[in-house]
C-alpha cells in the first residue's frame, strides 16, 4: 500500500497536502500534448504524486512513462504552482492541496499510448487553442506556458 492510501485509510477524505511531479511536453512545433483524465473527463498535463523517498524529477519521469509511453529526455523545471487553486477533491471525495512541481520537457522519445486507466484520450495542442475543460490543479501552469508560448512568438 502506498503513502496516499495509508493516509487515507487514518484521515479518510479530509484533506491532505500532497507533493505533485508533473510534466508539460512540447514537440518541435510548439504544440503541448495533454490527456484527458479518466476520473474527471477534464484535459490536463501529465503527473502524479511523488512517492514516499522518491525524488521529484524521478516521479514526473515515471508518471510521463506511465500516462503516455514516452521517455523524458532533458527536463528543466518550469515552476512550483501551489495555492487556493490547487485545492483539488477528486470523483470519490478525497480532497488535496497540491504543490505542484511541473518539469518542461521538449527531448522525449517514444510513441505515445494511453494508460487507459487513468487516461482516456491523448491530444496536441496549440498554446493558442487549449481545450476550455483543463483540469483546475492545471490551470496556472498552463496558463504560464501558454503565456511565455505566445511571448516566444
Amino acid at each position: 500500500m502506498g503513502y496516499i492510501q495509508t493516509m487515507r485509510r487514518k484521515i479518510g477524505h479530509d484533506p491532505l497536502i500532497v507533493v505533485g511531479a508533473s510534466v508539460i511536453l512540447v514537440n518541435a512545433e510548439g504544440w503541448v500534448l495533454l490527456q484527458r483524465r479518466a476520473d474527471n473527463g477534464m484535459w490536463g498535463y501529465h503527473g502524479g504524486c511523488v512517492e514516499l523517498f522518491e525524488n521529484v524529477e524521478d516521479a514526473a519521469r515515471r508518471e510521463l512513462y506511465e500516462e503516455t509511453g514516452l521517455t523524458a529526455g532533458g527536463m528543466a523545471l518550469f515552476g512550483v504552482f501551489s495555492g487556493p487553486e490547487l485545492d483539488f477533491t477528486y470523483p470519490n471525495g478525497d480532497r488535496v492541496s497540491v504543490v505542484d512541481c511541473v518539469y518542461l520537457c521538449r527531448d522525449y522519445s517514444g510513441t505515445p499510448r494511453m494508460q487507459r486507466e487513468e487516461v482516456t484520450e491523448l491530444g496536441w495542442f496549440s498554446p493558442r487553442a487549449l481545450p476550455a475543460e483543463i483540469t483546475s490543479a492545471n490551470r496556472p501552469a498552463l496558463r504560464k506556458w501558454a503565456e511565455g508560448a505566445a511571448d516566444m512568438r
